[in-house]
């Protein structure tokens, strides 16, 4: 498990400290957002920045050991689901009922699985679920980008999803018992500080420069 394998370095907290400022510039810009002119979207955003910003903050003071809480495995989830969610109900919005639908269900699936203690190596619920959003992140934007609904800037949203979405995958194979590629828990808690922040800084970019 975690807590045998790596403790948190100062390094690592310093990390997540920036990680924490790059999301509380975001909650800024994204409430300015939804000031001028609200919409859905801007909320999901919100919800996927804060959660970022709160899960390092946790991070930071409880060193690796929450990882291992049913709850912060399913807190943390909403950060994709967030972020995917406002990418379809902004670029895609007749399809957001229905992806909407899908994202409830696979969390339902998740807290079943979670506190409903049939969370067993064989489950998948968790990864697959991270996978749909991650992949949704990943090409919405280059749609988007495609289709000259978005400046070019807004792929960095992809870069941003692609980063946290092989993060939470990793993240979630290991917790079950099994290992995604090279993605050891060794790898993963040495790779997860750097992975957050540069998942909140294209994250950044692509929503605030790339509109």
């Amino acid at each position: 498990m975690y807590e045998t394998i790596k403790a948190m370095t100062f390094l690592d907290r310093g990390i997540l400290l920036l990680t924490g400022i790059v999301a509380i510039y975001m909650l800024f810009v994204l409430f300015k957002k939804q000031k001028e002119k609200a919409g859905t979207e801007n909320v999901f955003f919100i919800i996927s920045f804060a959660v970022l910003l709160v899960s390092g903050l946790i991070l930071i003071f409880s060193n690796w050991n929450s990882l291992l809480s049913p709850f912060v495995a399913i807190v943390a989830g909403l950060i994709p689901f967030g972020l995917a969610l406002g990418l379809i109900k902004k670029l895609y919005p007749k399809l957001f009922k229905l992806y909407l639908v899908v994202l409830i269900i696979g969390l339902i699936l998740i807290v079943i699985t979670k506190f409903g203690q049939v969370m067993c190596k064989g489950s998948i619920a968790l990864p697959l679920f991270h996978a749909i959003a991650g992949l949704t992140i990943f090409f919405v934007p280059i749609f988007a980008v495609s289709a000259k609904k978005v400046k070019t800037g807004f792929i960095n949203v992809t870069i941003g999803g692609t980063l946290i979405g092989l993060g939470g995958i990793a993240l979630a194979f290991i917790k079950n018992g099994s290992q995604l590629l090279f993605f050891s828990s060794l790898v993963v808690l040495t790779i997860l500080a750097p992975l957050l922040f540069l998942t909140a800084l294209f994250l950044a970019l692509g929503l605030a420069k790339g509109e």
